[in-house]
C-alpha cells in the first residue's frame, strides 16, 4: 500500500501553469505537499494559484535571473521542474537547486538536454550529495523503470525494446517547442542508441509491426522512434541496444502542424488518449516482459515525478548525484505505488 506524503512540505513547481505543471500541482495537493509556485509569467501562476483556493504561495522567477531563482526556492524541500525547453531550463534550475540544498526531479523529454544534464552535472552533484533526478516523466522515466524491473536479476542484457501504443498524441505547445529546439541541435537528423552508444543519422525511420498485448493487437510503428529512454536506460543498466517505436497514428498526430493541444474530457482534466507500453528486454534467446497502461502521457507524469519527490524526502534512495529513476529507486516497488494511476504487469520470466 502507498505511504502517504506531503506532511505539509513544500515543494517548488517551476512551470506551474504548464500544462503538464498543472496536473503536477494537483498531485502535489492530493499527495499532502504544498506546492510552491513558479515561472516566469506572474498573471498565469495568479491563475492557477485562484484555481485551487487562497494561500497558494505564488513566486515569479526567470531563468535568467539567479536571484530570482533562489527566492522562489526558498524553504522549499524539492523543486520539480516543468518548463521547457529543458534545454533552456534544467541547468539554470538545477543550479539553483544547488545553492539551495534541495533535490531536483524534473520531466525533461528532450534527448540532448538529458545527455546535458548528466555531463555537466554528475560530479559536482555526487560530491555535494545532492539528488538530481531528470527525465521522472512519462517518456524517459516509465520506459527506464519498466526496463529496469524486467531486467530482475539480470546484470546486462543485449538489447531493450520500449514500444509506444499511443491512440493519438495531441501535442502541447511545450512539447512542439521543445521538438523544434531538438531538431535544430541535431541539424535536422535523427539519433539512435546503438552499440552502446548514441548515434546520429539522416536515413528514413522503418515502418514495422509491433505485437502489442491484446486487446491493442499487432499494429504499425515507426522503429527508431527515439526517446529520452535511449538516455535513462544506458545511464545505469549495460544494454547496447535499446530502441524505442511509436504507432503510426500517433507519430502522425505529432508530425501534423495543425493537431489540436490536448482537451480535458473528465473531471481530472485528463484528454481521451490511451497507452499501453510494451518492453522487451533480450539476453541471448531469453526474453523479459513489462507492460504499462492508462491514460494521457501528459496527466500520468505527474504521479511519476511526485511519488519520485516523496521518495527521495522520505530517504527511499540508493544513490546520489544525477540518476535516473531505475537507478535511483527501487522500481519495482515505485511502479507498484503508481496504482491506480498506471496498470503495470511484469513478467520476469527464466
Amino acid at each position: 500500500m502507498r505511504s502517504e506524503a506531503g506532511s505539509g512540505q513544500t515543494v517548488a513547481v517551476f512551470g506551474a501553469y504548464g500544462h503538464t505543471g498543472r496536473f503536477v500541482v494537483a498531485q502535489l495537493l492530493e499527495r499532502g505537499f504544498v506546492p510552491v509556485l513558479s515561472g516566469r509569467d506572474a498573471g498565469r501562476l495568479g491563475e492557477v494559484a485562484a484555481a485551487y483556493g487562497p494561500g497558494l504561495d505564488v513566486r515569479p522567477a526567470s531563468v535568467d535571473d539567479a536571484a530570482s531563482l533562489d527566492r522562489a526556492l526558498a524553504g522549499t524541500a524539492a523543486v520539480i521542474n516543468c518548463a521547457g525547453p529543458f534545454a533552456t531550463t534544467a541547468a539554470p534550475v538545477i543550479e539553483a537547486a544547488l545553492r539551495a540544498g534541495i533535490p531536483y526531479v524534473d520531466v525533461a523529454a528532450e534527448i540532448e538536454a538529458n545527455v546535458d544534464t548528466f555531463a555537466h552535472f554528475t560530479d559536482r552533484a555526487r560530491a555535494a550529495g545532492a539528488v538530481i533526478v531528470p527525465a521522472m516523466a512519462f517518456y524517459g522515466g516509465l520506459g527506464d523503470l519498466l526496463v529496469t524491473a524486467a531486467m530482475g536479476d539480470w546484470t546486462t542484457a543485449d538489447e531493450a525494446h520500449i514500444a509506444y501504443g499511443l491512440n493519438s498524441w495531441h501535442p502541447t505547445p511545450g512539447t512542439r517547442e521543445a521538438g523544434r529546439i531538438s531538431g535544430e541541435r541535431r541539424n535536422g537528423r535523427r539519433v539512435r542508441h546503438t552499440n552502446g552508444k548514441l548515434e546520429y543519422h539522416s536515413d528514413a525511420l522503418p515502418t514495422l509491426k509491433w505485437p502489442f498485448p491484446e486487446p491493442m493487437g499487432t499494429r504499425a510503428v515507426i522503429g527508431e522512434f527515439t526517446m529520452a529512454d535511449v538516455v535513462t536506460i544506458p545511464s545505469h543498466l549495460t544494454i547496447p541496444e535499446v530502441r524505442t517505436y511509436m504507432t503510426v497514428e500517433a507519430a502522425g498526430d505529432l508530425a501534423a502542424p495543425d493537431t489540436p493541444a490536448p482537451s480535458a474530457v473528465d473531471e481530472h482534466g485528463r484528454s481521451d488518449q490511451t497507452f499501453l507500453v510494451d518492453v522487451v528486454v533480450r539476453s541471448g534467446e531469453t526474453e523479459r516482459h513489462a507492460v504499462a497502461r492508462g491514460q494521457d502521457i501528459y496527466a500520468v507524469t505527474a504521479p511519476l515525478a511526485v511519488e519520485a519527490v516523496h521518495r527521495i524526502l522520505t530517504g527511499r534512495t540508493r544513490t546520489v548525484g544525477v540518476a535516473s529513476a531505475g537507478e535511483i529507486f527501487d522500481a519495482s516497488e515505485l511502479l507498484r505505488a503508481l496504482a491506480p494511476h498506471i496498470s503495470v504487469e511484469v513478467e520476469v520470466g527464466q
